[in-house]
């Protein structure tokens, strides 16, 4: 078998129903392309491996097929996964179909227009739920003035293999969040407008609380903003007493007023309340640099087919 032009990456958790459709409608859009097709199952609990062994013993010479010891997470998964691609250019997509495959030449278009090094697939409507679509608002605007990225993006995209080697040479830790790692190696990102389909099979795998763990762990592991929070508003805190300070003082030295008990408590308290956030910010980035230290891998192989 020929280097294919474009290698498809597919992280998979519980998308049993979708995964053969998935690979036909693939198929059928780039028929006129050299392509194969990376899944990489990540710790699924129905027959999403039964299905992708299926799929694979029909179309042995285009498909790699990677089952993970246990699940790791998207990104981690899509490390996974660029570690197998044998292609110039390498998309991502979602299991569930709301990436149509159909798309995929908007991608290809697109890139041949730029030749830009990433080309993200941005929709105009998303058929999220309330909660995902206004998680991952969240975390685009955050991103945009933390880390300085271009404040766009989404799983849907295409990657040149020069900045998938530099990734996978250089970002080996526990943790990883694909977009920010991206943009540290390249300004040269472009977009483009592809359709987002409804969910057809089962429900998002990002609940909430999840949402709110993968944002704390962007902020924690790929920008210094809670230390500089911890700055600021120390410095801020510090002038408030400061100043509240100097109040009691005159006051005790002009009118001889007691200081009071419930004030005292309550500068105790407060200050108390400061200096354990801060404590526990500093925490998280010392356990981040533990397992860091600790070389946890990101990703544990089963099997691979």
């Amino acid at each position: 078998m020929s280097i294919p032009i474009v290698s498809i990456t597919v992280p998979v958790y519980n998308s049993e129903s979708s995964l053969k459709e998935l690979y036909t409608r693939i198929d059928i859009a780039l028929k006129d392309i050299s392509f194969e097709i990376v899944f990489v199952d990540d710790g699924s609990k129905d027959s999403s491996w039964k299905v992708i062994e299926e799929i694979k013993k029909d179309n042995p010479g285009r498909i790699t097929a990677i089952k993970l010891s246990r699940n790791f997470g998207q990104h981690n998964a899509l490390l996974c996964a660029f570690n197998y691609c044998k292609g110039n250019l390498i998309i991502t997509m979602d299991d569930d179909l709301q990436h149509p495959p159909e798309e995929i030449p908007k991608l290809l278009s697109r890139f041949n227009e730029t030749n830009a090094d990433v080309v993200y697939g941005i929709y105009e409507t998303k058929h999220h739920g309330v909660v995902r679509n206004a998680g991952s608002l969240f975390i685009k605007i955050t991103s945009k003035h933390a880390a300085k990225t271009i404040g766009a993006g989404s799983s849907f995209r295409l990657i040149k293999k020069e900045i998938i080697t530099k990734i996978k040479e250089n970002h080996q830790q526990a943790f990883l969040f694909i977009d920010e790692i991206m943009q540290w190696y390249t300004s040269n990102v472009v977009t483009v407008n592809t359709l987002h389909d409804p969910r057809k099979h089962g429900k998002s795998n990002y609940s909430f609380l999840k949402l709110v763990n993968l944002y704390f762990d962007i902020l924690i592991n790929y920008t210094a903003v809670p230390l500089k929070l911890m700055t600021y508003s120390g410095l801020l805190f510090s002038f408030i007493t400061f100043c509240i300070g100097v109040r009691f003082i005159f006051r005790k030295l002009a009118y001889n007023v007691p200081l009071g008990y419930t004030s005292t408590i309550v500068s105790i308290l407060f200050t108390a309340s400061i200096i354990l956030l801060c404590l526990g910010i500093i925490g998280q980035y010392i356990y981040k640099l533990y397992q860091f230290q600790h070389q946890k891998p990101p990703f544990s192989i089963q099997k691979i087919i």
